[in-house]
């Protein structure tokens, strides 16, 4: 007889047991940006799902999700909460799954993909990856910016490029030349690669202030937009602006193989340069050449 877990598991948070349920709507409204669609795609009313959230709200005391436009997106303790699932899933995973960590835009690109391989997903930051690739718990890096191998001269290897556009708060008028691009106030990404555009700005001598540090480019793209006079530059696979910076700020989306061990890691990694390319250009990514 084969027996199968579903891996419902749920945690304990300060004495209190939260359950699988409320990990999986997270994780739906992560993806949906909407009670509604996620109640939905869980097979729920809409009141359902929306006393789930606020009773787990209610005993955490913090705010899991909040507005946004019409839709509904997770704040960033909601995020840190799901991150924290996702992480204890990838400890507890079945040993034929591939565990990855990485960036958000880079391990979302594999979330995205209809991969012939099963994978568990750490997303987070390149710098918070990088600390879980150290302890050995997951198979493969996934880096939004190499700077991190290139420091520490760890091999990688490139599957994709992307760059960096503009993002600005619906006040702001057009940018239509890089002087224009003096004394404004932008909004930072961690661990991602902006570090592109800081540096393409020095190169032309333009002042700028950063006014607010995010952990993710989704945080940065909400922040900006609700405020006034704001700007950031997000990733162009993810979010439509000004190429203003397309040329200087091109980068490589990497892997870095932290499991040597496991040929299922390798198969990952050639059907991604492979077959899997025309997905990734699907995805908004450009190819490799």
């Amino acid at each position: 007889m084969k027996l199968e877990s579903k891996g419902l598991i749920s945690l304990e948070i300060n004495g209190e047991i939260y359950g699988y349920k409320l990990y999986q709507s997270l994780e739906s409204l992560n993806r949906t940006n909407s009670q509604r669609k996620s109640a939905k795609e869980l097979n729920i009313s809409h009141t359902v799902f929306n006393r789930r959230i606020l009773n787990a709200e209610k005993q955490l005391g913090f705010k899991l999700t909040e507005k946004l436009g019409n839709g509904s997106v997770l704040t960033d303790n909601g995020v840190k909460l799901l991150e924290e699932y996702r992480k204890y899933l990838i400890q507890i995973a079945e040993p034929d799954n591939i565990n990855i960590a990485g960036g958000h835009i880079s391990s979302g690109l594999l979330e995205s993909i209809d991969l012939p391989f099963n994978i568990n997903v750490y997303s987070s930051n390149d710098n918070d990856a990088f600390k879980l690739a150290k302890r050995g718990v997951v198979d493969l890096l996934t880096l939004d910016d190499p700077l991190i191998a290139y420091e520490r001269d760890i091999n990688f290897i490139p599957i994709a490029y992307d760059y960096l556009v503009l993002i600005s708060s619906p006040d702001c008028p057009e940018i239509k030349s890089i002087e224009e691009l003096n004394d404004l106030d932008f909004v930072k990404v961690n661990g991602s690669a902006q570090r592109l555009a800081w540096n393409t700005l020095e190169h032309y001598n333009l002042n700028y202030t950063i006014r607010h540090e995010v952990n993710s480019q989704f945080d940065a793209f909400k922040l900006v937009r609700n405020s006034k006079n704001l700007y950031s530059f997000l990733n162009a696979s993810y979010f439509n602006g000004n190429e203003i910076f397309k040329l200087d700020t091109r980068h490589v989306i990497s892997l870095v193989k932290v499991n040597d061990e496991d040929p299922k890691t390798d198969e990952l990694i050639d059907y991604l340069l492979s077959e899997g390319q025309k997905d990734i250009i699907k995805q908004g990514f450009i190819g490799m050449e």
